[in-house]
């Protein structure tokens, strides 16, 4: 009900009646609808005053009212009554699909433990992962790799528990098309199919997309309110005349100072208008000159990866983000339609971690969103804190991940301000 008030039309057939249907309205939308409405009340005063009478020709556009998604009153009486989630309205989803609350079967495939073996970091492999930092940055020397005594290896495997969320939600909202005088699937058809009654091809599992349809039977034709169904409006640069003053000459059709004409305007003072070619009128831009507008609701189903992750403490001086974009060594994976929380895992904070990112999920989908699929998993991460002696300083730096990225922050030979590694 809330965008049929947007609209900011309607159709008078008798003005005192809709004016005390508008009034008694009026006072059934929430506050932040009644700007709208008041235009429409005041566009109503305007016509029983004997003022605002459409006028044959070309629209000027100064007096436009706001544009409407929703069709005006009279034509939303047509459709059938359905139970449809706006998405500009606020108003709840409706009812998802009995599969989304389903239990988990009997037959639910179990966790799976994977067998890991991080290697034990060496000098050799700290210096080599220094020496590989050092030469892919332009500003940092690779001597201090060369020639730097390690005094110490101080090494961390972190766990990390990600849990994954894939859901389809669905929203409905008003739109429209310029109106090509094609078959209209209308409420004559039939009754608009529910949100989840719309069969859809699923994407990927945890893969996001956002996809749109037209729903079956919702189309209705209307003039275009842009236009008031002309399908042409004034030029907004030269208000209709097709020529403007000519910059050059100020209008004059001699420059100042000079006997001879403009040669702009070619003495007229005037020029063609560059915004409508010289035509005076435009194109309307929202129905394309068509003059109708077709308006239906749209579906949008969009497919979401909620994620939740939790990484171990580690108690060294480094920058906890970095752990986000690195690999680890995946030790545990559980998918299904629902998973159960961990519990019993050797690190205590694994198993809060998974009851907590559960529950969170859980309550941020509910009601409003179909699970389809979740899946959680344990990873280990090494982290090694390397303590070194060059030139009199000892010094730190950090290797982590599988991948052996390097963080040193105040690695000693460096040829420019500001340059750390992240």
């Amino acid at each position: 009900m809330i965008s049929v008030f947007r609209s900011g039309h309607f159709k008078v057939h008798s003005t005192i009646p809709a004016l005390r249907q508008i009034l008694k309205e009026y006072s059934l939308v929430s506050s932040h609808c009644r700007k709208h409405l008041l235009v429409s009340g005041c566009a109503l005063i305007s016509l029983l005053s004997g003022q605002g009478r459409d006028i044959p020709g070309i629209m000027d556009l100064s007096y436009e009212a706001d544009s409407p998604l929703a069709p005006p009153v009279e034509l939303l009486e047509q459709l059938a009554r359905y139970d449809w989630p706006f998405q500009d309205g606020g108003q709840p989803q409706g009812s998802l699909p009995s599969t989304s609350f389903r239990k988990l079967s009997d037959q639910r495939g179990r966790p799976i433990f994977l067998q890991h073996s991080i290697p034990v970091m060496t000098e050799e492999m700290a210096r080599n992962a220094l020496l590989s930092f050092v030469n892919s940055r332009c500003c940092y020397g690779n001597r201090a790799a060369g020639e730097l005594v390690i005094q110490d290896l101080r090494q961390q495997m972190l766990y990390r528990y990600r849990l994954e969320t894939f859901s389809e939600s669905r929203l409905s909202e008003w739109t429209f098309q310029p109106y090509t005088n094609h078959s209209v699937d209308g409420p004559t058809k039939g009754a608009s199919p529910k949100p989840w009654d719309i069969k859809v091809h699923i994407p990927p599992m945890f893969q996001e997309e956002t996809k749109k349809f037209q729903v079956p039977h919702s189309s209705l034709v209307k003039d275009c309110h842009k236009c008031q169904g002309r399908g042409r409006y004034k030029c907004s640069g030269c208000h209709g005349a097709g020529t403007m003053r000519c910059a050059s000459c100020s209008g004059a059709k001699r420059k100042a100072k000079q006997s001879r004409r403009c040669q702009v305007c070619s003495g007229s003072g005037r020029k063609r208008c560059s915004t409508c070619s010289g035509r005076g009128n435009k194109n309307c831009a929202i129905c394309k000159g068509e003059k109708k507008l077709l308006h239906f609701i749209q579906l949008v189903i969009t497919w979401k990866n909620s994620l939740f992750e939790f990484v171990t403490e580690h108690h060294m001086n480094f920058p906890e983000e970095l752990l986000v974009k690195v690999r680890g060594e995946n030790i545990f994976k559980d998918e299904n339609v629902m998973v159960y929380p961990i519990i019993d895992f050797p690190k205590q904070e694994i198993s809060l971690a998974s009851q907590r990112g559960i529950a969170e999920h859980s309550n941020a989908l509910a009601g409003r969103s179909r699970v389809l699929q979740q899946r959680q998993t344990i990873e280990l991460i090494p982290l090694t804190e390397v303590h070194y002696w060059y030139h009199g300083k000892t010094y730190v730096y950090y290797i982590y991940g599988l991948e052996n990225k390097v963080y040193a922050l105040d690695y000693p030979e460096r040829y420019c301000c500001g340059c750390t590694i992240i």
